[in-house]
């Protein structure tokens, strides 16, 4: 049916355009039957100037020569065109079955491209029902291992490092409580593509340090059964992160792979405001910024936000190698305040120095992605003011209220 609509709606608006071109007024003329009718009132005008004594005779019948042969010319021209502007009926005809071809063909193309065929239209609380039942209902971690071809171990490694890893083995089962031999075991079958087998060692870690595991843990822990199920975030996977994020709430590794997960079940709207934080938050070296550059602007797209664009990563905020490593040792609720103290140095430096549009929209984006609205609303226009007369860094400016959630 809906394609049975379409064809006909695409119809109907090429058969109105040839008839608009088709139709013709009862009082319209060819431009060629015009010139018939003034030529031949000139000619009676020359007889009467003659009567008059105006022109003499030689001089009437010239004039009369050379509107005769005008005459003729237009007549010909007046043939050509046909009767009744048949040639602008047939124009017509030609332009309404282009059209129609066009708009069916067109129109079919583009739907294909950009469309859902076969997609019932939702309303937004039903996409948002069906993304939570999607969560709920999606494969187990041991259904999506199952659905991959067998994991095999790399073949470029070493037969050195091979023997090694025979004996580590053997060595960890016989001495089940080693933590250390575990945590070593799981790093390395990691490395030989045993993703599995990484998973069930690093379990074994988590579970000889009971309380004392750290988001670390549990992060690679996730890290290894997503691995091993394909990239695809299960619901043992989910667990482990929110237990990662239970005891950092700012881990990177955790927030991304809740914005794929976000992302899998029909979320893109949370995975693109999730990851455009961690991407203004940064640091920019961080292993989680690589693949949220490369998947962030077709998150943007999908969760409606066609303005997005990808800042340079000299453009972002975010605290440098040095920053991190001076609060490596701090909690969660004093890193943030460490960058918002560094955010807020930004901005006062701005206020008394001034400075060039691209820290300003760093300095706009980085107060939206922190919950300051007001803040950056305030920096925002002031911004417009300073830079009023400068067309490029008004975009730029817009550029940093698009990513701090600003402006659409």
């Amino acid at each position: 049916m809906f394609w049975i609509l379409t064809c006909a709606l695409a119809l109907a608006v090429a058969l109105l355009l040839g008839l608009a071109l088709m139709r013709t007024p009862r009082n319209a003329q060819t431009a060629a039957s015009y010139d018939l009718r003034v030529y031949r009132d000139q000619l009676k005008e020359v007889d009467r100037d003659l009567a008059r004594g105006v022109i003499g005779t030689e001089d009437a019948d010239r004039i009369r020569a050379e509107i005769s042969r005008r005459i003729l010319a237009s007549d010909a021209a007046a043939e050509e065109t046909g009767p009744e502007g048949a040639g602008g009926r047939a124009i017509g005809l030609i332009t309404a079955a282009v059209a129609g071809v066009v708009l069916i063909v067109g129109s079919l193309f583009l739907y294909a491209r950009i469309g859902a065929p076969g997609y019932g239209d939702l309303a937004l609380a039903d996409r948002m029902a069906l993304a939570e039942e999607a969560r709920q209902t999606r494969p187990s971690q041991e259904e999506a291992e199952a659905s991959l071809p067998p994991q095999s171990q790399r073949s470029d490694v070493s037969p050195d490092f091979v023997a090694l890893m025979e004996q580590l083995r053997t060595t960890v089962a016989t001495r089940p409580d080693d933590i250390q031999g575990h945590r070593l075991l799981a790093r390395n079958e990691a490395v030989l593509g045993n993703f599995t087998a990484a998973y069930q060692a690093q379990a074994r870690v988590i579970e000889l340090l009971g309380p004392g595991a750290t988001a670390s843990d549990w992060t690679d822990y996730a890290d290894m059964l997503i691995l091993a199920a394909g990239g695809f975030v299960s619901p043992r996977a989910e667990d482990a992160l929110t237990r990662a994020l239970q005891i950092d709430p700012q881990n990177g590794p955790a927030r991304y792979y809740i914005g794929l997960m976000l992302s899998q079940i029909g979320r893109p709207d949370q995975a693109f405001a999730m990851w455009q934080q961690l991407l203004v938050e940064g640091p920019q070296d961080a292993p989680w910024i690589a693949p949220i550059r490369l998947q962030i602007e077709e998150m943007a797209f999908r969760a409606g936000f066609n303005n997005f664009v990808l800042p340079d990563p000299d453009e972002l905020a975010g605290p440098t190698a040095e920053d991190i490593e001076a609060a490596d040792g701090l909690s969660a609720e004093d890193r943030r305040t460490m960058i918002e103290g560094m955010v807020s140095g930004l901005a006062e430096r701005l206020a008394d120095e001034g400075g060039p549009p691209e820290e300003w929209a760093r300095l706009i984006g980085s107060l939206g992605v922190l919950g300051r609205e007001a803040d950056a609303i305030a920096v925002y226009n002031n911004a417009l003011v300073t830079f009023a007369d400068d067309d490029a860094a008004i975009e730029v400016i817009r550029d940093g209220a698009r990513r701090g959630g600003l402006i659409p």
